[in-house]
C-alpha cells in the first residue's frame, strides 16, 4: 500500500505526537540536510536575505520539505553557481503520522478487522507549521535577488496552502538591519561568527579586540 496524498494529513488536528520509547518503529525523515550551499561564507559577502513564509497552520511532510530544498538548490546552482548562496531549512519534522492500513482487495470485509484495534502504524514524519512561520531562508549576494525569489516561487508549488516570499530588511542571517550593520562595521564593532555576527560590547579586559572607543 502506497503513501496517502498530503491532503489526508494536511491539517493539525490533534496534539503533537513525537517519536519516543512508547512509539517505536518510526521511519527516518526524508530530509536530512538542513544547510545547503556556502555555509561558512563570511557575513559581509551575503547581504541579501529572503524567506519563504507559510500562510496557514498546517503540517508539512518531510517529503515535501526535501522536494522544495532540491528545487531551490538545483535552480540557484544552475543560474548563479553553487557558491553564490546559503540556504537554511527553518522547520524540522518531528510529528509522527500514523495510518490504520485497510485491505481493499476482493473479500476484504471477511479478512479485515474493521475498526477493531484501529491505532495506526507510523508511516511518515511531518513538521507542524504556524501562520507566519518561516520555512526556508536564503542569504546571497543582492545581485542575484531575482534568481533567489524565483527559486522560492518554484519551491512553493511543493506545498499545500499559500506561502509568501519576503525580502528581509536584515543583513543576511543577522539581527541587524543593513544600516545598523554598515554603521557598526565602520566603527569596527562586529565579530564575524560565520553565518551571523556579535556586537562588541566594550566589556572585558583591556586587550585585543575588546577595546571599544566610546568617544
Amino acid at each position: 500500500m502506497g503513501r496517502r496524498p498530503a491532503r489526508c494529513q494536511r491539517y493539525c488536528k490533534n496534539k503533537p505526537y513525537i517519536k519516543s520509547r512508547y512509539l517505536r518503529g518510526v521511519p527516518e525523515p526524508k530530509i536530512q540536510i538542513f544547510d545547503v550551499g556556502r555555509k561558512m561564507q563570511p557575513t559581509d559577502d551575503f547581504a541579501l536575505c529572503v524567506h519563504l513564509v507559510c500562510g496557514e497552520k498546517q503540517q508539512l511532510s518531510s517529503e515535501c520539505l526535501e522536494a522544495g530544498r532540491i528545487v531551490i538548490n538545483k535552480y540557484i546552482v544552475k543560474m548563479a553557481g553553487k557558491d553564490s548562496f546559503h540556504m537554511r531549512v527553518r522547520c524540522h519534522p518531528f510529528h509522527v503520522i500514523r495510518m490504520n492500513k485497510m485491505l481493499s482487495c476482493a473479500g476484504a470485509d471477511r479478512l479485515s478487522s474493521g475498526m477493531r484495534h484501529s491505532f495506526g502504524k507510523p508511516t511518515q514524519i511531518a513538521a507542524r507549521v504556524n501562520i507566519g512561520q518561516i520555512i526556508y531562508s536564503i542569504r546571497a549576494n543582492p545581485k542575484i535577488k531575482d534568481v533567489v525569489v524565483e527559486s522560492l516561487r518554484r519551491a512553493s508549488y511543493k506545498f499545500a496552502g499559500r506561502q509568501h516570499i519576503v525580502a528581509s530588511k536584515k543583513w543576511g542571517f543577522t539581527d541587524l538591519t543593513r544600516e545598523e550593520y554598515a554603521q557598526l562595521r565602520e566603527a569596527d564593532r562586529l565579530w564575524d561568527r560565520g553565518t551571523h555576527v556579535t556586537v562588541k560590547s566594550g566589556h572585558g579586559p583591556f586587550s585585543g579586540d575588546n577595546i571599544v572607543s566610546r568617544w
